[in-house]
């Protein structure tokens, strides 16, 4: 741990950089479904008819209109077929019942804990809180258990803890809780931006600028209130700043650091595809395919290789310090990258080391 001072994120959404606030109407992914291999051209609302419970034709045709059913991550219109393969996701504003939290003996990989506070080194795939469809298998089940064996008061302790969270395919440092006033203390440092967050990503492209800063609002896409948009005319959403620096650059990938001086959902993703750059393997912002680089078949095996090694978005919340809500001390936590990102970048330096060496034996040549 050593001293430092910077700022980040806070939730309302179910993403990495909002502050935790009451519930809202934030669509809840409600159903998921992977067509077979030999399904039939069908319109996808008569498809769903049979497929979601109580729903009529005219119900399912509003919700495609309303951008609430995606086929393949994108808005089709209602007479759209449904192929083999499609992966349909259904969305409902509607929150689910509330579910009390079942304690689960999950392992979790702590980096450091006292009687106020601990912090979480949360792997990916791991959803932070119970929702439509995982009410099982979350942070917070595991937190629940571990704190029940701990003897912490769970009945005083709101939300299990949580005072912000990550999403569930982004790796990181999650701080925890285990007393109230504990717990508002760190919310009040997060509602400030006094809470230092350093994140790393891997991002399609070569940024032009060795390090920069992106001011542009943030809201809910208009269509469809999953996603998030950048409005650069400052005409909807909230103010968001980002600032990057580059660490190490592959020819068509760049590895970056990453700092916001405010929170919002997906702020780093939206605006490293606002400027062009969109995390590696986000196939919710555009980066689980190639954005640059050449069209031989070798480099798209090369990607397809990697996507297979990091089966989602190349993000890292690296760093967390604040300052401790009993002390009053300022400490901050480190945490290594994950196994999967590491193998990617090492992968990129190799291949475009290779690159390099193959150019200068050209140029050593003529």
């Amino acid at each position: 741990m050593a001293d430092t001072n910077e700022t980040e994120d806070v939730w309302d959404d179910e993403d990495p950089e909002e502050e935790i606030t009451e519930a809202s109407d934030e669509p809840v992914e409600r159903l998921r479904i992977v067509t077979d291999k030999r399904q039939e051209p069908l319109r996808i609302d008569k498809f769903l008819m049979n497929r979601v419970e109580g729903a009529t034709r005219n119900k399912i045709q509003q919700a495609i209109e309303e951008g609430f059913i995606l086929v393949n991550n994108e808005i089709v219109k209602p007479n759209y077929r449904v192929r083999p393969d499609d992966t349909i996701i259904v969305f409902e504003t509607r929150r689910p019942e509330s579910k009390e939290v079942i304690p689960e003996n999950i392992p979790l990989n702590i980096v450091y804990e006292d009687d106020a506070l601990m912090i979480v080194n949360k792997p990916a795939g791991m959803v932070v809180h119970p929702g439509c469809g995982n009410y099982s298998g979350t942070l917070v089940n595991g937190l629940s258990y571990y704190l029940r064996q701990e003897q912490v008061d769970l009945e005083n302790l709101s939300r299990v803890g949580l005072v912000h969270r990550i999403d569930k395919d982004t790796t990181g440092l999650i701080v925890i809780g285990k007393q109230e006033q504990a717990m508002s203390l760190l919310a009040a440092q997060f509602k400030k931006h006094t809470v230092h967050r350093r994140y790393i990503a891997l991002v399609w492209g070569d940024l032009a600028e060795e390090e920069g800063t992106i001011h542009v609002n943030i809201g809910r896409n208009l269509r469809f209130r999953k996603i998030m948009d950048a409005f650069p005319d400052g005409d909807y959403g909230k103010d968001a700043i980002t600032h990057y620096r580059v660490l190490e650059r592959f020819n068509y990938v760049t590895l970056v650091e990453l700092r916001l001086e405010t929170g919002r959902t997906h702020q780093i993703r939206v605006h490293m595809k606002y400027i062009g750059h969109p995390l590696f393997n986000d196939g919710t912002y555009g980066g689980d395919r190639i954005v640059k680089g050449t069209v031989f078949t070798k480099y798209k095996q090369f990607i397809d290789n990697c996507f297979g090694i990091l089966t989602r978005q190349a993000l890292h919340a690296k760093e967390l310090g604040f300052i401790h809500p009993v002390t009053g001390k300022w400490i901050q936590f480190d945490s290594e990258l994950p196994d999967d990102m590491n193998h990617v970048i090492e992968k990129w330096r190799n291949y475009t080391g290779g690159m390099t060496m193959q150019l200068k034996q050209k140029l050593d040549n003529t």
